[in-house]
């Protein structure tokens, strides 16, 4: 049976809580949430949580490069104890963006002048609305009247909510939103009909799901795969076991579902890695920016993990873990003591009193009677030798606990 029942749903949501970017939320006296912004698609967020004196930064999936609709993630300097941090493409440091962009056009545009069908699987929302403002606008430049297709999911519901939440764009985007026209309009861009993927002639197809495993996008894989003028381009990441990733891994007959079926490819597959994960390359910036004492990784392929994992340790230093799924995880931590220190304390003791570095002295005895200067090292009344003794230093707090008399 189901996992869960719509009404599990219904009670989940029930329980949801929005915040905004960079509001802090108190969960009670000493855990607190804040928000700061992944990139990643609408809505995505990096999350710091605090409980006490322990701190841990999440960042799900996050963003290192701007797009067209999305703005770079952005995260201060917080120095938790623990960073938590995906690592889709642990290996990979990818092209510049106008050269992967580049290559989706030429790919697309060449596919259709030899009028052939493009379907590019994509998720509901992110990636959809990035390559169609990059396509609208290549269309309107080159004159094309090859027709877009979208399915539904993709155009109505998806757009609606960039239309409502405009604030978490990019700030091309607000500034197209308040102009003549807003870019998520799409001008090329038709809803798809139960007859687009028998129509004749040359089009474009954006169907879901991102990784050819079901729905819309495998129907048209079906129908489009045994005709060499066909392309099937993957903008994003495919994980293993999907039909997605047997065609990047060159598999020219792929099983399609649980019963066996087999489907033999004979149209052209490419990928154009525009995906919305960070690469090797933002997820080690992440890391030196967020200036953790240990680093977790997930959401990513075990070899992949494992030699991220021995590149951070090489680079920054700091203790890295690649767990499995399930497996529970023992990080030792060094707390934090609050010291309360009377102002007097602080005054004579911790701080010396502002001396001369010099002291000018009279010598009688000098050729002609002259002032020498005889200097002396100072030292202050208190010194810290042990790195913890150098944090509770920094980390005083005055207070007049202390009477004058106490210090005798």
């Amino acid at each position: 049976g189901a996992l869960y029942s719509d009404d599990d749903v219904a009670a989940c949501m029930r329980n949801v809580t929005s915040i905004a970017l960079h509001e802090t939320v108190l969960v009670d006296n000493e855990l607190s949430l804040t928000a700061f912004y992944a990139g990643h698609v609408l809505g995505a967020a990096m999350f710091h949580v605090v409980c006490g004196d322990q701190s841990i930064v999440y960042t799900g999936d996050f963003n290192t490069t701007s797009d067209r609709h999305l703005s770079t993630s952005f995260i201060p300097r917080l120095a938790p104890n623990l960073l938590v941090t995906e690592s889709t493409f642990a290996t990979t440091t990818r092209d510049s963006k106008r050269c992967r962009e580049r290559k989706f056009l030429l790919a697309v545009h060449q596919a259709v002048a030899c009028g052939g069908k493009v379907l590019v699987p994509v998720s509901g929302a992110g990636r959809a609305q990035e390559l169609l403002i990059l396509l609208e606008t290549y269309w309107e430049r080159m004159g094309l009247m090859v027709p877009v297709y979208v399915t539904a999911g993709i155009l109505e519901k998806s757009n609606m909510y960039y239309r409502l939440f405009a604030a978490w764009t990019s700030p091309r985007a607000q500034r197209t939103a308040l102009s003549f026209r807003n870019q998520f309009e799409f001008k090329h861009a038709k809803l798809s009909e139960k007859d687009t993927l028998s129509c004749l002639g040359a089009c474009v197809l954006f169907a879901t799901p991102g990784m050819l495993q079901a729905g819309m996008a495998l129907e048209a894989f079906k129908q489009w795969a045994a005709d060499p003028c066909n392309l099937v381009l993957l903008p994003g990441h495919c994980v293993e076991g999907t039909v997605g990733r047997r065609l990047l891994h060159g598999d020219r007959s792929v099983t399609i579902d649980t019963c066996g079926s087999e489907i033999s490819v004979e149209c052209a597959v490419e990928q154009a890695s525009i995906s919305a994960h960070a690469d090797a390359r933002g997820i080690l910036s992440a890391i030196r920016t967020v200036s953790p004492m240990s680093v977790v990784l997930v959401h990513g392929e075990r070899v992949k993990m494992a030699f991220l994992k021995r590149r951070v340790t090489s680079l920054f230093g700091l203790p890295c873990f690649d767990p499995a799924n399930g497996a529970r995880l023992g990080i030792a931590t060094v707390s934090k003591v609050p010291i309360l220190v009377a102002a007097l304390v602080q005054k004579r003791a911790l701080w010396p009193p502002a001396i001369p570095r010099a002291a000018n002295t009279w010598n009688g005895s000098a050729p002609g009677g002259r002032r020498s200067v005889k200097r002396r090292k100072l030292r202050p009344n208190v010194q810290a030798r042990d790195p913890a003794c150098v944090t509770a230093i920094l980390t005083v707090t005055p207070a007049k606990a202390l009477e004058e008399r106490d210090l005798a």
